[in-house]
């Protein structure tokens, strides 16, 4: 503190020598437990700490700076944003701080630590690539921490034409929480069959370090290259000693559509179309069709609903079923299936209570005999036949379950039914939170392997939507691994660490 010098071993003996050496007169000049001397002291050390801050002030403004290129970075893909835009939300920052701080005294200073952070193109792409990186650690974490997890897969083709396969996981932990992440996006540089997928995905498992044997189902699409019976890729990761047995099941956004299509009123949809086709054709057209909405405050449609034309009751028909398919998931499947049938039978007793569009067209018709139950019934036949063949598999997992049930659970059901503090709480949204694990072992993992299950490949779906739009034609020049990382921070849900990254790479502000 004296003469900010420094002796060559730091021990008590030295440094007293150095002291009663070099500074003689301090002890009689400032005495021992003295006012003075403790006066002294502070006033030394307020000369170092002014000494220290020189060299600290820089740094820490410089980590700031840094911070903040990671956090304007990640937004910039969370947006969806091109690289070269930061530069642009730099410039945007500037101009804004000249407005909003012109009146204060530090206003040049504020303007200057803006000016300072990186925001180059290729620095928000190393930011990136960081960012990406530490979510994607995070999610890994989350894998080797959780009790099992789920898997869906789907693929599809980038603006460049590239096969990207899409995977997104599903975890399930003790406290029966569960998680939804993005996991990668695989390029598939050649053909795109069974074998090339199963290949692509086997070599990420190895570089990752996945924990495969906490596997339990696989959702995917119904193409043959995913579930084909002897080369798909769900076939070859059966035949694969180092996973585990699992559950497959196609999406049942798929498999709802495909069963959806048996219900034929094409020549409903088709004039439907060419209608909303000859409106949407020309401007002058679509203008004066909304103002003719406006006109009449209509909700939707201007159909004229006063006409006695048969094809209006099929489009009614359509509507309502329409509406019903769209509400459908997993769950419902199998009460969808006994609704069918209520509907049916109604139908022919001319009850139109579940039907309302077509009850609506019903009414406006002038002539009532138009109107012939038989046609709809016979679809409802056709669309129940369609689901029971489409969604056997469900029955099957079902079966399989039940069979696979580890011995003793079938005792642990009766306990469970008869704990008369669960029974009161059996409606709580969180039921298998409450539940004890110690007690109920067995019980607990079948409940977390469910609650892992995927019912669709709509997250999957979602992404590739988020992907056309971060690699479009004005950035078909992406690289795979930017894509996968601009993706990952898109949709994903977890928050990088900041602070970590800012201080795990070299502060150099912008210049």
């Amino acid at each position: 503190l004296i003469c900010h010098q420094a002796v060559a071993l730091a021990k008590r003996g030295n440094v007293e020598r150095h002291h009663n050496t070099i500074h003689p007169n301090f002890k009689d000049t400032y005495p021992l437990k003295s006012t003075l001397r403790s006066k002294k002291v502070d006033e030394l050390k307020s000369v170092l700490k002014a000494q220290q801050s020189l060299f600290t002030k820089p740094t820490a403004k410089s980590k700031a700076a840094t911070e903040a290129s990671f956090r304007v970075s990640h937004l910039l893909a969370k947006h969806k944003k091109p690289f070269t835009n930061g530069e642009l939300y730099k410039e945007a920052m500037v101009v804004a701080a000249d407005a909003l701080f012109k009146d204060l005294k530090n206003k040049e200073d504020i303007t200057n630590a803006i000016k300072s952070v990186p925001l180059g193109p290729a620095t928000v792409a190393r930011r990136v690539e960081l960012l990406s990186e530490d979510v994607n650690q995070q999610v890994l974490k989350d894998l080797s921490l959780c009790e099992c997890y789920s898997l869906q897969f789907d693929e599809s083709q980038d603006v460049t034409d590239t096969a990207q396969l899409m995977v997104f996981v599903r975890m399930a932990f003790k406290d029966s929480t569960t998680k939804e992440a993005f996991l990668t996006l695989l390029p598939l540089q050649g053909r795109t069959r069974g074998e090339d997928i199963y290949k692509e995905f086997k070599r990420y498992v190895h570089n990752n370090s996945i924990p495969i044997h906490k596997l339990v189902a696989i959702t995917t699409d119904g193409a043959p290259a995913m579930r084909g019976l002897h080369s798909g890729f769900v076939a070859l990761c059966r035949r694969d000693t180092d996973f585990p047995r699992f559950l497959n099941y196609h999406c049942v956004i798929h498999q709802q559509a495909l069963a959806s299509k048996v219900v034929d009123l094409s020549h409903v949809m088709t004039l439907v179309v060419k209608i909303v086709n000859s409106i949407r054709a020309k401007g002058l057209q679509h203008r004066l069709f909304k103002s003719l909405l406006d006109e009449l405050h209509a909700s939707y449609g201007d159909l004229n609903l006063h006409s006695s034309i048969r094809w209006l009751n099929h489009l009614g028909f359509l509507t309502d079923v329409t509406a019903k398919l769209n509400e459908l998931n997993y769950d419902a499947v199998n009460a969808f299936k006994a609704k069918v049938g209520v509907w049916a039978s109604q139908l022919k007793n001319g009850s139109l209570v579940h039907f309302p569009n077509l009850e609506k067209m019903l009414q406006n018709m002038r002539n009532k005999d138009a109107f012939l139950p038989q046609e709809f019934c016979s679809q409802l036949e056709k669309l129940t036949s369609e689901f029971n063949r489409r969604f056997q598999e469900l029955n099957d997992i079902q079966e399989v379950q039940v069979f696979d049930l580890p011995i003793g659970v079938d005792m642990e059901i009766i306990e469970l039914q008869n704990d008369i503090e669960l029974k009161a709480r059996s409606r709580d949204s969180d039921f298998w939170g409450l539940v004890n694990t110690e007690k109920f072992p067995l019980l607990s993992s079948c409940a977390r392997k469910v609650k892992a299950y995927f019912g669709s490949t709509y997250l999957c779906e979602m992404a590739f939507s988020q992907m056309k739009i971060i690699k479009s034609k004005n950035r078909s020049c992406l690289t795979n691994r930017h894509l996968t990382d601009c993706v990952r921070l898109a949709v994903s849900n977890y928050e990088p660490d900041y602070r970590a990254l800012a201080d795990s790479v070299q502060s150099q502000p912008s210049h």
